[in-house]
């Protein structure tokens, strides 16, 4: 069973940086696409960004262009989320999420953009890493 893990989370001031990890364990993630995700405080999950293995094409939410940058290492099986110029705004749980290639392949979803992919449709989730932008 894969397992996400997501890192890197912390409490940062206004204008700060961080990067977050997201670990793919127990077998080796053959992913079609990896989404970041976040969750503030009484609302709803929302999309960040998202990659497509096949082609590394990104996508990035209105929220984190310009600021964000995803990216990945294939050797280590790790999707990153390179998040400067932080706001208080953007203190949520940050959770990564995959969608399998075999299932993608199976459901015929192996030619669609990252960013309409649904958070329904993406097969694994990681446990979120909390960040927080106070001063």
């Amino acid at each position: 069973q894969v397992q996400l893990v997501e890192s890197g989370g912390g409490l940062v001031q206004p204008g700060g940086s961080l990067r977050l990890s997201c670990a793919a364990s127990g077998f080796p993630l053959n992913y079609y696409v990896i989404g970041w995700f976040r969750q503030a405080p009484g609302k709803e999950r929302e999309g960040v960004s998202c990659i497509t293995s096949s082609d590394g094409s990104t996508y990035y939410a209105d929220s984190g262009k310009g600021r964000f940058t995803i990216s990945r290492d294939n050797t280590k099986n790790t999707v990153y989320l390179q998040m400067n110029s932080l706001k208080p705004e953007d203190t949520a749980v940050y959770y990564c999420a995959a969608i399998d290639s075999l299932i993608a392949i199976r459901d015929k979803l192996d030619k669609r953009p990252c960013h309409q992919f649904q958070t329904y449709e993406y097969n694994y989730w990681g446990q979120g890493t909390r960040v927080t932008v106070s001063s």
